[in-house]
C-alpha cells in the first residue's frame, strides 16, 4: 500500500566515523549521528531515538483512529516512547519499546480506554515490527 524510504551514510569506520540519515520526507536531510549520538550525549540522533520517534507517533495514530471509530471526537494524546538497547554476547539488541500515555478522552470509561489502548499497543505496525518487549503505561487524565 504504502512505501516510505530513508537513507543513510557512514564515511570512515568505528568510533571515528561520522554518519548522516535522510527521509523521503526531507523532514531529515543529512542529520548527523554517528557513536557519540548514540553512546553519549553528542547532539545528533541516532537509530533507537528515530524508532522511539516511530513507535509513539504510529502507536497514537492508531489509539487516535480507534477512538473515533468508537464514537469520540475530540482529546489529547500525548505518548513518549523510551527504547532500550542492551549488549548482549558480543552485540547489541534492542530489548524494549516502553510506551507511556497521557490521554485526556472526555465521555470515555476507564475500561473502554484501557481495551483501546492496548488494542492500539498490540495492532500498531510500528509494534508489529518490532520483536521487543513492548510495554503501555497508560493514565486516563
Amino acid at each position: 500500500m504504502t512505501t516510505r524510504t530513508a537513507s543513510a551514510r557512514y564515511v570512515g569506520f568505528g568510533k571515528e566515523g561520522r554518519g548522516s540519515v535522510s527521509t523521503q520526507s526531507g523532514v531529515l536531510t543529512d542529520q548527523f549521528y554517528g557513536f557519540a549520538t548514540r553512546f553519549e550525549n553528542e547532539k545528533g540522533t541516532n537509530p533507537e531515538e528515530l524508532i522511539a520517534a516511530a513507535h509513539a507517533s504510529c502507536f497514537t495514530m492508531a489509539l487516535s483512529f480507534a477512538l473515533a471509530r468508537a464514537g469520540f471526537s475530540e482529546g489529547t494524546l500525548d505518548t513518549s516512547a523510551a527504547v532500550k538497547l542492551e549488549q548482549s554476547d558480543g552485540g547489541f539488541t534492542i530489548t524494549r519499546s516502553d510506551l507511556t500515555l497521557k490521554a485526556s478522552v472526555p465521555g470515555i470509561s476507564p475500561q473502554q480506554f484501557d481495551e483501546l489502548a492496548a488494542g492500539a499497543k498490540a495492532n500498531c505496525p510500528v509494534s508489529k515490527l518490532l520483536n521487543a518487549q513492548v510495554s503501555l503505561s497508560a493514565e486516563l487524565l
